[in-house]
């Protein structure tokens, strides 16, 4: 079984709600470590085997495999996480930009408010990456046809005449 398959399965598995929490709490702490690490040295690539990596974390192979994952769109290049092995060679070298936007997106606060990030992108920075992220999040409803406007479909016709009767 690959270690991603490892991970989902037990990411997965059947909790009660306290033992549920206690293990997203614990990956969450895990999780921030490694973050905290990363954006604390963001002039070094963090690089070396699964394996060293993982115990590096204090997490087990498939439990990091777990947090390439949630990191993995964020990297300048991406991981196949299908075929991560213990001996797989991993680099962390990630668009930070990006990985603000995923973690607004994740709304994992606990993450994009890691003082660290001040050295990395400014406030101005974050601003306009926290404004293209809300724009995604906005819906913009089109214009509504009136039923005596012109039929957007170039007919020529109102528009009650022509396609609002094809939409029933």
């Amino acid at each position: 079984m690959s270690l991603y398959k490892e991970w989902l399965d037990f990411a997965g598995e059947e909790r009660n709600q306290e033992e549920y929490d206690k293990f997203w709490t614990e990956y969450f702490k895990k999780e921030q470590t490694v973050y905290e690490k990363i954006l604390s040295n963001h002039t070094e690539v963090i690089e070396g085997k699964l394996a060293s990596l993982s115990e590096e974390f204090d997490m087990t192979p498939s439990v990091f495999t777990g947090y390439m994952d949630g990191i993995n769109s964020s990297l300048v290049e991406e991981v196949d996480l299908e075929s991560l092995t213990e001996d797989s060679d991993i680099k962390l070298a990630v668009d930070f930009e990006k990985l603000y936007y995923n973690m607004l997106d994740a709304k994992a606060d606990w993450l994009y408010n890691i003082p660290a990030w001040d050295e990395i992108l400014t406030v101005d920075a974050r601003k306009v990456v926290k404004k293209e992220h809300n724009k995604t999040k906005t819906v913009v409803k089109s214009k509504k046809i009136g039923r005596n406007d012109p039929c957007p479909c170039g007919s020529g016709k109102k528009y009650k005449k022509c396609c609002m009767n094809k939409e029933y």
